[in-house]
């Protein structure tokens, strides 16, 4: 269970490492666009800084949803920047493929670290959207609070100001109780322009620059792409980048309505002058009404001074045109990011299982070996007192599974697939490794010495343990060559098929190939039928065993 938490864990850590690099690619084209349309309009700007937060947000949703793309050049570039590519490309040398070696344990450092950087990144993730919450909710609550506003001079001045930024939706004022409260506007679908109660005293022009200036953020959905962006930052809270889009996008934002204020017709000066006032008399809202639009704010006032009564700066409203080509341009350039496995990012879940003997017996310190012949790259592990055994973070891709214990035959296992974040596990079943005899038979008057070899063999019956003790010949009856099959020229071999049984005598003797010299046959069973062995013992326990002993005759040597 705890070796899966951390597996998920360091998958997870992967992912959110793979869409922070993206994020950065992302912001940091942003960035340097913004750099070169400098002279452009502040419109133009906030535009571009929009396209790259809302891209940044939707990593990783697209990360998720499009299906893999592996960019071959990021492969071959650590290959041609490898050890071993510059020693192939010396002259004279062979071309040969690297081969990398892993040898895990069952609880890697990596796991534990991947699961303390998720968690604060949680922790992180939720005091940055919970504070978005609640400024959210005080807005709620102020406006309920406010008492709506409905006079001619009001509502006549927003009907004109909304056709000339052309704003089909119904826009409310409403007026709060405090009198040097700064303006602020927020919502959608129903946007809403709160109003200190002192608004009542402005002069017209006050009114004027003020609702035009609050209705132009409306017009440009400005507040909907700053909850976005606040989005952004919660989820990438440890990014610099991003908080840095976040700040430019809201400076542009107020430069932007600038523009479109002195666009309606009010003089630099003049507009300048009323700013100023109102960040002097008005009292600031500060952090807490991030999620609002204000008109004042004073950290940023300098530069939108500079800017407003600079009369080459460029104040063009945003075209048609923009206005579709940079999102476009923006999802066509994310998509294919989006879509691109990084390495860390290339790998599958958790790969566990158990190794049993077929008793069902947990076997010790089995190896298992995860070789994957087309990034040649062997991985190894080896169980633990119950027969479990895990990888955590093996690249995904197909892999050949070895498991190797003494006394056990080796189990093999082809085109194993591990998926990209899925778990694999399977559980395998090691066979007690067996006996095969080979003996050389020839006729009486050679010389030559009987050759006895012994390897490993088919496993056995059941009943086993891990602690295996491989059965030995004890007696051995040597077969005799038939005198008949001699005079005729008859040879070949004969294989034998039997069952060492728990008193170390051969059971169930067969012949195997059916298509042998009878006589040979008969001499051969007579024969080994007298062998005795040794138990094979399992845990001190003896078991029956599959044992193959194969019995050449040969009349070579009698002739030489």
């Amino acid at each position: 269970m705890m070796t899966s938490i951390l597996a998920n864990y360091e998958h997870g850590l992967a992912f959110l490492l793979a869409c922070c690099a993206k994020a950065t690619v992302v912001i940091a084209t942003a960035w340097v666009i913004v750099v070169a349309l400098r002279r452009r309009s502040s419109a133009i700007r906030h535009h571009i800084w929009a396209a790259a937060i809302l891209a940044a947000l939707g990593l990783p949703l697209f990360a998720l949803l499009l299906p893999v793309w592996r960019a071959a050049a990021l492969s071959s570039a650590a290959a041609f920047w490898s050890p071993a590519h510059a020693i192939a490309a010396s002259p004279g040398s062979h071309t040969i493929p690297p081969t990398a070696i892993r040898v895990t344990s069952g609880f890697p450092l990596l796991n534990s670290l991947a699961a303390a950087a998720l968690i604060a990144w949680t922790l992180g993730f939720l005091f940055v959207l919970l504070k978005l919450v609640a400024g959210l909710a005080r807005l709620a609550w102020l406006s309920s609070r406010a008492t709506p506003v409905f006079e001619e001079c009001w509502m006549g001045l927003v009907l004109e100001l909304s056709a000339v930024h052309k704003i089909s939706r119904s826009v409310r004022i409403l007026q709060r109780g405090t009198p040097n409260a700064m303006p602020l506007t927020w919502g959608l679908f129903r946007p809403v322009i709160v109003l200190p109660s002192s608004a009542n005293r402005w002069p017209e022009d006050r009114r004027r620059i003020v609702l035009s200036h609050e209705l132009a953020h409306i017009a440009r959905h400005d507040w909907l792409l700053q909850i976005c962006a606040e989005f952004a930052r919660a989820i990438y809270w440890f990014h610099p980048l991003v908080w840095l889009a976040t700040v430019r996008l809201r400076q542009e934002s107020e430069r932007a309505c600038d523009d479109a204020v002195l666009l309606s017709g009010v003089t630099p000066s003049q507009y300048a002058s009323q700013l100023l006032d109102l960040a002097r008399t008005l009292k600031n809202s500060g952090r807490a009404w991030s999620t609002a639009l204000a008109i004042a704010r004073p950290s940023n006032l300098e530069r939108r001074f500079a800017a407003m009564l600079n009369p080459s700066v460029n104040r063009r409203r945003l075209s048609s045109k923009a206005r579709v080509l940079i999102p476009l341009f923006a999802l066509c350039f994310v998509l294919p990011i989006a879509a691109l496995r990084l390495p860390a990012q290339n790998l599958a879940g958790k790969t566990s299982g158990s190794i049993h003997d077929p008793s069902g017996a947990g076997i010790l310190n089995a190896t298992i070996v995860m070789s994957n012949h087309d990034t040649n790259t062997i991985d190894m592990t080896t169980t633990d007192r119950e027969g479990n055994f895990s990888f955590a973070g093996l690249p995904a891709g197909k892999y050949e599974v070895q498991v190797y214990k003494p006394g056990f035959q080796t189990y093999r296992q082809a085109n194993v697939s591990l998926d990209a974040g899925r778990e694999f596990a399977a559980n395998f079943t090691l066979e007690v490794g067996g006996i095969t005899d080979q003996v050389m038979v020839v006729p009486e008057d050679s010389e030559k010495p009987v050759v006895t070899e012994k390897t490993n063999g088919k496993p056995s019956r059941l009943r086993l343990g891990g602690n295996v003790e491989a059965a030995k010949l004890v007696k051995k009856v040597q077969p005799v060559y038939p005198g008949s099959a001699k005079s005729a020229g008859v040879q070949g071999t004969v294989v034998l098929h039997a069952v060492i049984g728990t008193d170390g005598k051969t059971l169930s003797l067969r012949v195997m190939n059916s298509q042998i010299d009878p006589e040979l046959a008969r001499s051969a069973v007579e024969a080994v039928s007298q062998w005795l062995y040794t138990p094979t013992l399992l845990n001190g326990e003896p078991i029956e065993v599959d044992t193959t002993i194969t019995v050449n005759y040969s009349l070579e040597t009698s002739a030489q």
